[in-house]
């Protein structure tokens, strides 16, 4: 059975489609006002829409010029009028705008006009079709201002650039931070390629167009470098690039901030800077510790040798061929003590004797000294004037110093050259003070200057470090600078190296003015008579120093008693009917030698006591002024200290 379509009766061709039906469609619709003017532009008909969006009945509008449903402003400009000129002349009007209801609360319009005409082109009217599209409006008019406050946001910081470049990184956009960051004006950035802000350097190695790359691939770039200002400064940036994409996935370009943390950099390499010297402290702090307890023990081990070869060597015959071994055996354990004075002088455990010195008398005294030393290749030039202020020093420890830098300086020049000493006073005021790392006030900068083959960066920074050295192995022990750093720290001053690789260097020794109207002495003053034979009572833990200590006091004449430490002193001193000196270490386990010199003043206020030891970090008090023999001594050492305490002397 064929199916056929409807009957032919129920298909009206166009023309003799019912006019009362499609009035009913037009009457229908709600989302549109479709209403017809005449050509006078008063509405002769009226639909469901337009009721709906404009508030009036059928019966209150028509015959009502349209023009009622414009704002009275829109009115006095003639807007209305214009509209229908407009659809005659171009056939049709449209446009958005501002409409106002019945209760006269605005929406906003979207309008079509068109004008009606007959077969024979008589104008009859207009159709004019609105709708509400007041909601959209407001849409649009939120997302407006939502992208606006968003730009003047954008536009409105100042720590961060924030701008757009286009696909081929040219800058699209412009910020107040990245004007204040980078230092150029809008008009002078916009359409230039980012790669201005880079380095040359950068530049070369193709930086920009890698970030853009990454971009792209990873989604995002990321780093922190070097980048230029407008003027040609550098700043540590962070950068980050991410790659804006359309709804479609089409590349529109970059979104780019950068940052300058370049004080941000500077406050944590300083901090870097600052653990680092603090580490390097606590390190030399340790080594120096070390080296002073190390140094201590091989002065008492040097005191036995030294003394117990010297009771030999006294007790031999002139002439003997054993003389000549001892000699050498005592060369070579002054040697060992002058090393360990170097490493206690590095560790500031030395005790120092300071007295008033002139830096001029000092040097010219060691002329001699320095002219044996240096050799025939070197020329000395010495520039010290006479005027300068005195220092309060101890003038073995910076005579050992003064040389050690003039050897250095020989070393530096092994095929001969000029060594300068010179020293000048210097004031350091607070402007000065902290780059100079010394205090405010007067020093005597004593300077070394060579012409040798200097020291690069790397060596110059370690070249005050404990057992560092360039000169090769059995060449230098490594403590000649350490030794002078520390000499320099105990006096209040500091060792200053200046030294550049193929230039020389100059090595700059400040030395604290003397305070007061404190003048230099002319002359030594003269030692007093070894005094009578005395009953000493000598106390050490270490046996071979008490020994041998007590063996060089009975070769002087005296009477010695042992003990072996503080509290078996003070039992015997209980028991003894005379005793005129107590000669004492320092480091004793159970009680220092300070503590036993508290308990002997005490009990026997008036008993001298002197204080042998290698070195000695005596507490505050009256015990610091206790007098006081370095180890290692030599027997002559030994009577002149001696001698010194009986007769009262410092």
């Amino acid at each position: 059975m064929k199916v056929s379509g409807p009957p032919a009766a129920t298909q009206l061709p166009p023309e003799r489609i019912d006019e009362s039906a499609f009035r009913l469609l037009v009457e229908g619709v709600r989302d549109y006002a479709i209403y017809m003017l005449d050509p006078a532009g008063r509405v002769v008909s009226w639909n469901r829409g337009a009721e709906r969006f404009k508030g009036y009945a059928a019966d209150e509008i028509i015959g009502s010029h349209f023009s009622r449903f414009y704002r009275a402003e829109d009115r006095a400009d003639g807007l209305p009028a214009r509209a229908l000129a407009t659809a005659l002349a171009e056939g049709r009007f449209e446009a958005e705008g501002w409409r106002v209801r019945k209760d006269g609360t605005p929406f906003w319009a979207h309008v079509v006009i068109d004008p009606i005409r007959d077969a024979s082109g008589v104008l009859r009217g207009f159709a004019k079709i609105t709708r509400d599209l007041t909601e959209r409006k407001a849409t649009e008019e939120a997302l407006r201002r939502s992208q606006e406050e968003f730009r003047l946001l954008v536009q409105s910081v100042t720590d961060y650039g924030i701008y757009k470049l286009d696909p081929e990184g040219r800058v699209a956009t412009w910020n107040a931070g990245a004007r204040r960051i980078k230092g150029y004006e809008p008009e002078e950035i916009l359409g230039r390629h980012f790669s201005t802000f880079y380095t040359e350097e950068d530049r070369a190695a193709g930086e920009p167009q890698l970030a853009l790359e990454t971009a792209l691939r990873e989604g995002r770039f990321e780093k922190e470098a070097w980048r230029v200002r407008k003027d040609g400064t550098r700043f540590w940036a962070s950068i980050v690039i991410d790659p804006v994409r359309g709804a479609d996935g089409e590349l529109l370009g970059f979104a780019k901030v950068t940052r300058d943390i370049t004080e941000r950099r500077d406050a944590q390499l300083e901090l870097e800077r600052a653990r680092e010297a603090l580490f390097q402290s606590q390190k030399m702090e340790a080594i120096g510790q070390l080296t002073g307890g190390v140094a201590h023990d091989f002065n008492n081990l040097l005191t036995a040798v030294i003394g117990s070869l010297e009771l030999v060597r006294k007790r031999l015959p002139a002439g003997d061929r054993n003389i000549a071994l001892i000699d050498n055996a005592m060369q070579a354990a002054r040697r060992g003590g002058a090393l360990t004075q170097r490493m206690l002088a590095f560790a500031r455990r030395q005790e120092l004797d300071p007295e008033l010195a002139s830096v001029a008398a000092l040097v010219d005294g060691m002329k001699s000294l320095f002219d044996h030393t240096l050799g025939p290749a070197i020329v000395l030039d010495i520039d010290c004037p006479a005027t300068l202020s005195p220092v309060r020093v101890d003038t073995n420890q910076v005579e050992m110093a003064l040389l050690n830098l003039v050897v250095n300086a020989r070393d530096a020049m092994p095929r001969g050259g000029i060594v300068a000493i010179s020293a000048r006073e210097v004031a350091v005021t607070a402007a000065t003070a902290a780059s100079l790392s010394l205090k405010e006030g007067r020093y005597v900068r004593l300077q070394v200057r060579d012409e040798g083959h200097g020291m690069d960066a790397a060596t110059l920074e370690r070249a005050t470090e404990p057992f560092f050295t360039t000169k090769g192995v059995g060449k230098g022990t490594g403590l000649g600078l350490s030794m002078v750093h520390g000499l320099a720290e105990q006096l209040g001053g500091r060792l200053q190296l200046e030294s550049r690789e193929g230039q020389g260097t100059t090595a700059s020794l400040w030395i604290p003015v003397a305070g007061g109207d404190a003048q230099a002495p002319q002359a030594p003053v003269p030692a007093p008579s070894t005094p009578r034979p005395l009953s000493i009572l000598a106390v050490d833990d270490d046996a071979l120093i008490l020994v041998n200590t007590a063996a060089m006091l009975e070769d002087l004449g005296h009477e010695v008693t042992i003990a072996y430490s503080g509290r078996e002193a003070l039992a015997v001193l209980a028991k003894m009917a005379r005793v005129d000196l107590v000669v004492t270490d320092q480091a004793m386990p159970g009680m220092t030698g300070t503590q036993l010199v508290e308990e002997i003043r005490r009990t026997h206020p008036d008993l001298p006591v002197l204080l042998a030891t290698g070195y000695a970090e005596l507490p505050n008090g009256e015990s610091a002024k206790v007098p006081r023999l370095n180890k290692p001594f030599l027997q002559a050492h030994l009577a002149q200290a001696i001698a010194d305490v009986m007769q009262g002397r410092q």
